[in-house]
């Protein structure tokens, strides 16, 4: 009976959003309220538990997210990126485009949401395939690839992190895992998968044909723009490795610690943001401050979806679902991975948001993380990987796609659709190899 009423919430929860097109994050506490009170737990403590699940959820995470929208945004309108792909592009050569697109694309998608990105780097594709004669899907669909991967897969990114602190996950281990396990599905899924779909005819809207493009006076140098966008990759990398190579009370590997924690790597590339994209570029404080504030504003709705997805989880928990669902798995011969993996699809498929489907899935499988000994970090790709898989009409991502491209829904989905599932089945297939290892 549990699992009937999770299944029923579920199912509430994709009407809700899909049908009556309510809000997120109403629709996850109106379920959580009803779950709870059809498990039979007291009303009041419903509402405590639902209190506590946001809390908790966002105690971590609304640091890390608040900062990584602000380093993204000043990434974003220093021409960070767009210095990056010029560059990339520039040394690649024509013939190799798609592999500059692709780092481009995981580069700026590290530090930057995926909408975000998509809206800043797409006019630049689009100026790349012009120049270049080559076709437009060839060019931008490896870039939006390695956007994708980034956003599911890896930290500072809503789901992946939200998922990491729910288990408990070393976002280091993380970040590295999962960097190992999206290289081989974005070759898969970009440059690979893009080549038997040439035939496809992009015909973008002239409005999006001639993007403001910044001179090259007004954009940082490339050694900075990289550095500054991955600097928090490379603090929370270097705390990792050092905690591989250096023994317990090492000065070292205390100090690596210290500033690859994720908030502090997030606070002090923020920082050093400021000063290389805006202090030292001439632009003044009052500005940057502002622009700032505008990419905390962006990622409210982001915060509130988490907390709510928080909420869930914390009252399937109190009510003894959680308990009932690891007990009913724990006998399963399916590996943990896999069931998560297809906990996620299937919400995915359902609801159509990434980090809905993530989050919701996480709650779910939550209990297999104390009885079945699988890795925290490789749960979280396990279910970052099925939370991308088979992006159709329902996921905002699939109609940004189309629109900017204009492209039709059959042609949607057999190019977007497609890469988001190859996406999907080639990083379980990489979390799989690499739990062998781990």
């Amino acid at each position: 009976m549990p699992l009937v009423i999770v299944i029923a919430g579920i199912i509430l929860l994709f009407v809700l959003i899909a049908r009556f097109k309510l809000n997120a994050f109403i629709s996850f506490i109106v379920v959580s309220l009803l779950v709870g009170v059809v498990e039979g737990m007291d009303f009041l403590k419903v509402i405590q538990s639902i209190q506590t699940g946001i809390g908790t959820t966002l105690g971590q995470l609304v640091l890390i997210l608040g900062l990584g929208a602000m380093l993204g945004k000043l990434v974003a309108d220093s021409g960070a990126a767009q210095r990056i792909t010029i560059q990339l592009v520039e040394k690649f050569g024509k013939k190799n485009i798609q592999w500059a697109v692709v780092l481009t694309g995981f580069i700026v998608g590290i530090p930057m949401f995926y909408s975000v990105g998509f809206v800043i780097l797409i006019p630049l594709v689009f100026t790349v395939a012009a120049s270049t004669g080559l076709p437009l899907i060839y060019v931008g669909l490896p870039m939006l690839a390695s956007l994708s991967v980034t956003h599911g897969y890896l930290p500072p990114h809503p789901a992946p992190t939200g998922i990491a602190i729910m288990f408990g996950a070393d976002i280091g281990k993380t970040l590295l895992y999962g960097i190992i396990v999206a290289i081989p599905a974005i070759v898969v899924a970009g440059p690979f998968f893009t080549r038997t779909i040439k035939n496809v005819k992009a015909a973008p809207l002239k409005e999006f044909l001639n993007p403001k493009i910044l001179t090259d006076e007004e954009m940082p140098s490339t050694a900075t723009s990289i550095i500054t966008a991955l600097l928090p990759v490379f603090l929370i990398g270097l705390a990792s490795i050092t905690n591989l190579l250096t023994s317990e009370g090492n000065l070292f590997r205390k100090a690596a610690q210290i500033l690859g924690d994720p908030v502090m790597a997030m606070l002090i590339s923020v920082l050093v943001a400021i000063y290389t994209l805006g202090l030292a570029r001439g632009k003044k404080m009052d500005d940057l401050m502002k622009s700032m504030a505008d990419a905390i504003s962006g990622i409210t709705m982001v915060l509130l979806i988490i907390a709510g997805a928080g909420a869930l989880k914390q009252v399937l928990v109190d009510s003894g679902v959680s308990d009932y669902i690891g007990d009913m798995l724990e006998g399963s011969t399916i590996s943990p991975l896999v069931l998560a993996w297809l906990i996620a699809t299937a919400i995915r498929v359902s609801v159509g948001s990434a980090t809905v489907a993530g989050l919701t899935a996480a709650g779910i499988v939550a209990p297999l993380m104390t009885t079945s000994g699988t890795s925290a970090e490789l749960m979280v790709l396990a279910i970052g990987s099925g939370s991308l898989m088979l992006s159709h009409v329902n996921d905002g991502g699939f109609w940004l796609f189309k629109e900017y491209f204009n492209l039709s829904i059959k042609d949607t989905l057999r190019t977007w659709t497609v890469m988001e599932t190859t996406v999907g089945i080639m990083g379980l297939i990489g979390v799989l190899i690499l739990n062998t290892f781990i």
